[in-house]
């Protein structure tokens, strides 16, 4: 019934959502007379401001066309070359020649299934493909997936994972970005224990909690504090019929936004009010921050309901990964069976979504892999975003990554 409402409260804004968008351009626009009036700037950041509370957003288009290979700029056509019911493998294909294609590390990024799109890592997909083919988990929106596709679950998600290691062959590395660290880790402790010939060359694990018992943040202890019905009872919710997706139980992306928005209500209140300001201001260049930013953040998909309980019993109840209890197919996940592929863990000094120490119990867990063959780095003073986008992860995180793949 939740979701129905909140079909029902956005059909009804959607007018208002409309009107606003109008009035800010007759406001603004240099052909509108109204543009020229003493209150056109108040009225036109008025009228915007409104719109973006109330418009629907739609997932954000990834929007890099070129990239700089040694100092030239080629184009970036991006294709998807594997499909799934839940997922898209998207390639990043940049029009170079095949000899330099051929001698270019291959890289797998897991993007996080997790409220936001696989586009919320756009900064990162940008300075990979500068330097290295790129391939990408574009997950889809799981009230656009028919009943009849059948459900995911977090064992499900691990055997995706591995499927696209298989398709790209041995000689990839896997990159995950936060959650997928623990399904990715599951997928290649698997395949080291089945002897699978496509184990890929290295793992780059990014700000995901492999042991969410080190330093747990508020989103750990929200997991442990309330019992596994109360998130059934209280998140799940039936995907209504104007869908591809009706009649699946999915955690809607609705109440995941509302969530992240809880988090730090005074900072989202004072970025939209600052929004304002520079609107009165003509500081196009901090609006359109502000602009690019929450259109992506309010972006939000459906997460299906198998998948999410499986996660907070597993991974934030349970602890399954750590404690080696976690089974997937009648085999149990064994970290300690890894012993060909590299590890590199990255973590932020002032992460609060995974504190510090979750994602280097990974080093730990994986004990059949050399020293020489891990490496950790934790960015100071960074946050969870910090370490997969913005200037650190430009000019300092991504650089080592670079080096750490070509010297494994």
């Amino acid at each position: 019934m939740l979701y129905q409402l909140h079909e029902m409260h956005r059909a009804m804004m959607s007018p208002l959502a409309h009107f606003t968008e109008v009035g800010s351009k007759l406001f603004s626009h240099p052909a509108s007379p109204l543009a020229y009036s003493p209150i056109a700037r108040q009225m036109a950041a008025s009228y915007e401001l409104i719109h973006r509370i109330g418009k629907k957003y739609e997932k954000p288009e990834w929007g890099l066309p070129t990239t700089e290979v040694n100092g030239k700029i080629v184009a970036v056509n991006q294709e998807v070359v594997y499909a799934k019911p839940f997922c898209n493998l998207i390639y990043f294909k940049r029009d170079i020649s095949e000899k330099v294609r051929k001698a270019t590390p291959k890289i797998l990024v897991v993007a996080p299934m997790s409220g936001h799109h696989a586009t919320l890592l756009r900064d990162t997909v940008r300075a990979l493909i500068a330097d290295h083919e790129v391939y990408v988990t574009d997950w889809i929106d799981a009230r656009m997936v028919p009943l009849s596709d059948g459900a995911f679950t977090l064992n499900d998600y691990v055997r995706y994972v591995q499927d696209f290691v298989r398709q790209l062959g041995p000689d990839v590395h896997v990159m995950s970005v936060c959650q997928p660290t623990v399904p990715a880790l599951a997928a290649i402790s698997l395949m080291a224990t089945n002897k699978d010939p496509c184990l890929p060359r290295s793992m780059v694990m990014m700000g995901g909690p492999i042991d969410p018992r080190c330093s747990p943040t508020q989103v750990n202890r929200l997991a442990t504090t309330k019992p596994f019905e109360w998130f059934e009872e209280k998140l799940i919710h039936t995907v209504p019929a104007q869908y591809p997706g009706a009649g699946r139980r999915v955690y809607p992306g609705f109440l995941q936004h509302a969530g992240f928005l809880s988090m730090n209500p005074d900072r989202h209140l004072k970025s939209h009010y600052d929004f304002y300001l520079d609107l009165l201001r003509g500081d196009d260049e901090d609006a359109e921050m502000h602009r690019r930013f929450y259109n992506e953040y309010n972006a939000v998909l459906d997460m299906s309901a198998d998948f999410y309980l499986d996660t907070i019993r597993v991974v934030f109840q349970d602890f399954d990964l750590p404690n080696g209890t976690w089974e997937i197919d009648g085999q149990i996940v064994r970290p300690a069976d890894i012993k060909s592929v590299a590890l590199f863990t990255i973590e932020g000094e002032l992460d609060d979504i995974s504190g510090e120490g979750q994602t280097r119990a990974a080093q730990t867990l994986c004990s059949g892999i050399p020293a020489k063959r891990k490496q950790h780095y934790t960015a100071p003073e960074c946050g969870h975003y910090g370490i997969f986008s913005g200037r650190r992860w430009r000019t300092t995180i991504c650089p080592q990554i670079a080096e750490f793949i070509r010297r494994v």
